[in-house]
């Protein structure tokens, strides 16, 4: 099988099940496609696989930072494309899987980074201001405003570039792929959603956190990736651990709201409504679509 499957869509729909399934079928190797499962000890915050859940399945480009290494999209790119050749000639499957959709189209699509697009971090400027700033150069941007990494590429692309980050589009794809898309009805993936983050607190995110900011570690991956960047403001005293947790919940929601539109408006993804109830049938269901795609 000369293709590379990806398995993605809004957190907390069961990719890392079914993307261990989906490799024992195809003779497949999963490479990480969370841009925050790249960084040692963010586990728990990440919902990152645990080693029992990998069933001997090998897993690439997870824990290969530490917090405070310089990561970027410039970086997976490189990284996951060297890591799909190696699969190939291997004579197996490459499976991207995760939720960070800007990776997935720059390891798969013929886009163009350099590794000075992010080298201006504007630790100066707050959200707000780095959104202003960017329409003074680039008024007409089309971009999620509340996004911080997003803005800041952006803006260190037009510098750089003297054009827009919105003309650093392609649609020309560089592998044979086969997007799979995981889906559930709204109502209940908020549910979902909020029983995760309740589940990550039981299970000790504060205390994976603590570590961090105990040692005063305040990296980008620490403050913008959501659960940490909640629980870092409890911990520095700027709100109560409920109005955290609140703020957990709020924002994974408001993230799988921004995942989709990429998803639908960036990827040619074909969706599959998962069955909790009988999560087999959903992976039956994948299997027949790529079966007749191969």
């Amino acid at each position: 099988m000369n293709k590379i499957i990806v398995i993605t869509g809004p957190t907390a729909v069961g990719k890392t099940k079914l993307s261990v399934e989906i490799a024992k079928k195809y003779n497949g190797e999963i490479i990480n496609a969370d841009a925050v499962q790249v960084y040692k000890h963010l586990d728990i915050g990440s919902a990152k696989v645990k080693e029992e859940e990998k069933e001997n399945i090998p897993h690439h480009l997870f824990d290969i930072k530490e917090v405070d290494d310089e990561y970027t999209v410039y970086h997976y790119q490189k990284d996951c494309r060297q890591v799909i050749e190696e699969i190939k000639r291997r004579g197996k499957t490459p499976i991207l899987v995760g939720g960070t959709g800007l990776y997935i189209k720059a390891a798969l699509y013929d886009y163009q980074f350099s590794e000075e697009d992010s080298n201006n971090n504007y630790d100066n400027l707050s959200t707000e201001d780095l959104y202003k700033e960017l329409l003074k150069l680039d008024p007409n941007v089309i971009i999620d405003k509340n996004n911080r990494r997003r803005l800041i590429r952006a803006l260190n692309y037009y510098k750089k570039n003297n054009k827009s980050i919105n003309e650093n589009k392609t649609n020309k794809m560089l592998y044979d792929v086969i997007f799979i898309g995981l889906t559930t009805d709204r109502e209940n993936l908020y549910r979902r959603i909020n029983s995760r983050v309740d589940k990550m607190l039981e299970d000790n995110l504060l205390e994976e956190v603590k570590k961090f900011h105990s040692n005063n570690f305040r990296t980008k991956p620490l403050l913008n990736a959501i659960g940490y960047k909640e629980l870092y403001k409890y911990l520095d005293g700027e709100c109560t651990f409920e109005e955290a947790t609140k703020k957990i919940k709020q924002n994974s929601r408001h993230y799988a709201k921004r995942q989709y539109t990429f998803f639908n408006h960036q990827l040619p993804i074909t969706w599959f409504e998962v069955d909790f109830n009988n999560f087999n049938k959903t992976i039956e269901e994948v299997g027949e679509y790529i079966n007749s795609k191969m």
